[in-house]
């Protein structure tokens, strides 16, 4: 499994879940592979009774994330609501992995996504031949979670049409999917739910239903509320993915992530840090994992094509195409935002010059 580049989260914390499995001595609910309690500290982090550290996945409020696996705990599925970026399909499948062990049970949706990549489709070689049949039947991911009672995960949902959405219902109230081609159904097993993700930025949503919204308990997962948490962020996930992706690099220095992140978060929130000054946000959403991607992009170019240390130089490029999606109007914003707050900043001087270089 070495060359994977990205293995699931049942494999890469596979020691984790183990531990917390052996440490875990609360109430399971039925085809939990550890207690609510466990997969809160999975997801949070700590130091369990016997020295074992278990490693943070999410870093925030620890009652938000109480708060989904309290939710998957009753008959209830979640809904992880969010702008791009504030870790929605992390937590999903740290979630799935903690809960059943196996996240891999997943519905990409988009635009093209039909009603039988939801529900069933049909092996037509078999249809053809012997008519409909359970040989013939093809079970998406969400009918075997069904029957083994496993979490199902639906990635984007608000980008599936409002129709094919709707064929959630009845499988999110009665918990059973009717086929009725067979004159049968499937009917949920314990410890089935559904973790959606869904966010309003995009082109293309649609929006959910209120007979649909009722069958999702909501958890808003919000930008990093500080600084300190988004460097943390950061810093530890470019450590991670420099290691996954052996980038030839030295780790990056701590004052260029908070460079990064302090550009990322003044961007967004429209003013400076101290508040003195009032600046204007691009189109872009600047999110958390964008910062990543910047920093990533830059070791790669240090490693590759420089000494290995991430210097000024190497993050330039990628910030200003994080910044810069509408070449007109993030541009005027990127320029005002360099010659009124970078330059003016004495020890930002050489983040300048490399931003003057590339204009």
């Amino acid at each position: 499994m070495s060359s994977v580049l990205r293995q699931h989260a049942e494999t890469q914390f596979a020691e984790e879940l183990a531990e917390l499995q052996r440490a875990d001595t609360r109430q399971r609910p039925t085809n939990w592979l550890l207690s609510p309690w466990a997969v809160v500290r999975y997801l949070m982090g700590g130091r369990l009774d016997n020295g074992f550290e278990v490693s943070p996945k999410y870093i925030g409020d620890a009652r938000l994330m109480e708060i989904a696996v309290a939710t998957l705990a009753t008959d209830r599925a979640l809904l992880l609501y969010g702008v791009p970026g504030t870790a929605k399909s992390w937590v999903s499948e740290h979630l799935a992995a903690a809960i059943s062990g196996d996240s891999t049970r997943l519905i990409q949706g988009t635009a093209g996504t039909s009603e039988e990549q939801l529900r069933y489709g049909w092996n037509y070689a078999q249809l053809l031949a012997h008519g409909p049949s359970e040989a013939a039947l093809v079970p998406s991911p969400l009918m075997q979670a069904m029957r083994h009672g496993k979490i199902a995960r639906v990635e984007e949902l608000t980008r599936i049409p409002a129709d094919v959405q709707d064929s959630l219902i009845t499988v999110l109230s009665e918990k059973t999917l009717p086929i009725p081609e067979l004159s049968s159904e499937v009917q949920a097993v314990r410890g089935f739910s559904v973790i959606a993700t869904a966010n309003n930025r995009d082109k293309g949503v649609n929006e959910l239903s209120a007979a649909l919204k009722r069958r999702f308990n909501t958890v808003v997962l919000p930008v990093p509320s500080s600084a300190e948490d988004e460097i943390a962020i950061v810093t530890k996930r470019v450590g991670e993915m420099g290691r996954a992706l052996e980038l030839p690099a030295e780790p990056p220095a701590l004052k260029e992530v908070q460079r990064v992140v302090q550009i990322f978060r003044e961007l967004r929130s429209g003013q400076t840090e101290d508040g003195k000054t009032r600046i204007k946000s691009p189109t872009s959403t600047l999110s958390t994992a964008e910062a990543i991607s910047v920093i990533n992009s830059g070791m790669a170019l240090a490693g590759h094509f420089g000494d290995g240390v991430l210097r000024p130089a190497d993050m330039a490029a990628g910030l200003i195409g994080a910044v810069v999606k509408d070449p007109v109007q993030d541009k005027a914003v990127w320029t005002e935002y360099l010659e009124t707050v970078v330059k003016e900043r004495a020890d930002w001087k050489d983040l300048y010059r490399a931003f003057r270089e590339l204009n």
